[in-house]
Parts: C-alpha cells; sequence; structure tokens
C-alpha cells in the first residue's frame, strides 16, 4: 500500500453541531517513519464527545486527520521500545494509518503504549481498559468517593463512562441510579450493569420519576449532561453531595461558558447545602494513576464483575455518519469504528 485515507475537516467555519459536510475524505502518500517515529495502521478508531470540543476550537493542527485515540498495530518503526507487528494505543485520529512518535501532534497526556491482547479484547484500550476507564475511576472513585449506602446518580449511563462510573459505585457498595435515553437502554443499564434503577430523560415526567428513583436524595452525581438533566438532578442533592462534572454534551454546539451558566443556576443550592463540585480532566490522572487503575480494573472486567458494551461500526467511510449519531446520542454503548483487521479475532 502507498496511500492512506483520512477524513479532515472541510473548508468553512466549523458550524455549532456536526452536519455530513463537515468533513472531507482526503488521500495522501504513506508517510515514512523518521528517527522516533513508527508508521502504523489503524484498527479501531474511537469516538467521543470531547473531540467535537477540539473542532470547535480548532484544537487540531488545520488540514491533519480529525483527532481521535485509536488501537493500531505497528507496520515499520524507527521507535524505541516499539516493534513492527506490536499492538498499540496511539492517536492515529480518522485515518486509516498515521505516524507516532518523535514530532508527530497528539495531545500531551495520551502517550503511545504497547497493549497486551491478554488484558481483553484490544478495542477495550480506547475503552474501559484505557482513558474512558480511567476517566469514570477518577470522576467517580477518586473525585467523588461514594461510600456504602449512599445514592450516586449518573448521567448518560449507558455510554462510554457512565456505564463503568455506574457500575465502580455499585461496588463500593452504593446504590446507583442511571439517566439514559430509549427504554432498551435503561433496561440494559438495570438488568445487565446492576443499576438499582434508571430512568428516561426522554419522559414527559422526567423530574418526577428521578425524584422518586432517589427518595433519600443524591449524595453523589456524576455529570455527562447537563441541561434539563442537571436541573432534575439540582433539588434532590442532600447536603455535603458530591458533583464530578465530566461533560456536558446538551451544551457543546452552544456558544459561551456552559459550566459557568450551570454554576450559576446551581450556586445556591451548592452554598446552602454544602455541595462539592469538581471538574474532572483525564489528563490529570494519568501520571500518577492509570497504573493503578489498569491493576484494579483488568480483574473485574476478565472476572465480568464489570460488564462493557462496545457500539462498533465498520469502515473509514461510516465515521463521520457515526461521531454525529453518537452525538446525538444514538450509539448504544461505547462507539467505535473499526477501520481495519483486528489480528486477534
Amino acid at each position: 500500500m502507498t496511500a492512506m485515507r483520512y477524513w479532515t475537516l472541510a473548508d468553512g467555519p466549523v458550524p455549532p453541531s456536526p452536519r455530513p459536510d463537515t468533513f472531507a475524505l482526503k488521500s495522501g502518500g504513506l508517510p515514512a517513519p523518521g528517527p522516533g517515529q513508527a508508521l502504523t495502521r489503524t484498527i479501531y478508531v474511537s469516538l467521543d464527545p470531547y473531540q467535537w470540543g477540539y473542532k470547535r476550537r480548532a484544537v487540531e493542527p488545520a488540514g491533519a486527520p480529525c483527532h481521535a485515540r485509536t488501537v493500531a498495530q505497528v507496520l515499520e518503526s524507527r521507535m524505541d521500545g516499539f516493534a513492527a507487528g506490536d499492538l498499540v494505543f496511539n492517536t492515529n485520529g480518522w485515518a486509516d494509518h498515521s505516524l507516532m512518535g518523535e514530532g508527530v501532534w497528539r495531545p500531551t497526556y495520551m502517550v503511545p503504549r504497547r497493549l497486551d491482547p491478554a488484558l481483553g479484547r484490544i478495542s477495550q484500550a480506547v475503552g474501559v481498559l484505557g482513558m474512558l476507564g480511567l476517566t469514570a475511576y477518577a470522576g467517580m472513585i477518586l473525585l467523588a468517593q461514594p461510600k456504602a449506602g449512599e445514592t450516586a446518580v449518573v448521567s448518560a449511563a449507558s455510554g462510554g463512562v457512565g456505564q463503568i462510573a455506574g457500575q465502580l459505585a455499585r461496588l463500593r457498595g452504593a446504590r446507583v441510579v442511571g439517566i439514559a435515553g430509549r427504554e432498551a437502554k435503561c433496561r440494559w443499564v438495570t438488568e445487565e450493569l446492576g443499576f438499582d434503577a434508571c430512568v428516561s430523560h426522554l419522559s414527559a415526567t422526567f423530574a418526577q420519576d428521578l425524584a422518586a428513583a432517589c427518595p433519600d436524595g443524591v449524595d453523589v452525581y456524576f455529570e455527562n449532561v447537563g441541561g434539563a438533566v442537571f436541573d432534575a438532578v439540582l433539588p434532590l442533592f442532600n447536603p455535603g453531595a458530591r458533583m464530578t462534572i465530566c461533560g456536558l454534551i446538551a451544551h457543546y454546539g452552544e456558544a459561551g461558558d456552559a459550566r459557568a451558566a450551570l454554576m450559576d443556576r446551581g450556586q445556591r443550592v451548592f452554598s446552602e447545602r454544602g455541595v462539592t463540585v469538581k471538574d474532572l480532566f483525564v489528563g490529570d490522572f494519568v501520571a500518577d494513576h492509570h497504573d493503578a487503575f489498569l491493576a484494579e480494573m483488568g480483574p473485574l472486567v476478565a472476572s465480568g464483575e464489570v460488564k462493557y458494551r462496545e457500539d462498533i461500526r465498520q469502515g473509514l467511510e461510516a465515521i463521520p455518519g457515526a461521531f454525529i449519531e453518537m452525538m446525538g446520542g444514538g450509539n448504544f454503548g461505547k462507539m467505535l469504528v473499526r477501520v481495519g483487521p483486528d489480528p486477534t479475532l
């Protein structure tokens, strides 16, 4: 193969929400690795809401493949510690091939690493055994610290992070209430993941349903959504409750500071009830907690104590549509796209 294909942002302003014409499929020559670099072929592309923020804020280099965490296989290496055939976590983005290593742009905390297929499905390296798992672990266990007997509420409970965060709270002895969309998701959250209850934010009586599912109030809230979901949780906070802000997907297309607006809406309750609100940025936890997280999570996933659902689409061409669907809440589980053969299957 002498060419690579990739999706990049099309010319013109980035719209508030992604559309099919937001992205352009391009091709180019297959790059040769220089000193300290390796050429890799992409196997799985992770699609996550934060990626839209990167595009809206022009974080990605102009003209480059759209950013994403990926699972890939090394084809040619001039990079210490990596050899041809190695399976790796890296950031190839929305591309079927890319370089990693010296001089290749990536978020500083997304460090390439070799993967051991014996520890779990390699796709899980961009999910439950990767940054999403660490995000859930950091936000729920390290920041919110649920205790036995407390009530923990998780929004976007069937998504890539929410499904993990809720199970971790359950394993700590908390009573866990999920918030999801359609009824099939709510049933899965309770019947498969073991949440004590799950309510649909699509219900006309959502706020009342949530209050009924939390008769003793809310001690921990893992926030992935914002908007009307946050407004329904707010009056249920108990004194001394803890809230972790992981994401605010309901506001990703809006102008202005969504977090500041949310804090303004909640300020009276936060102040009167002593609610602690903490922001979650997973990059703050990689250096000190990644290894400990894997040591705890790996056996839980292997034993089935923590379950994890993936929503896997097929082919590079499917990426924009899958991303748009995910941003609209149409995914059922962690959204990713397989763009190349998985040698472990």
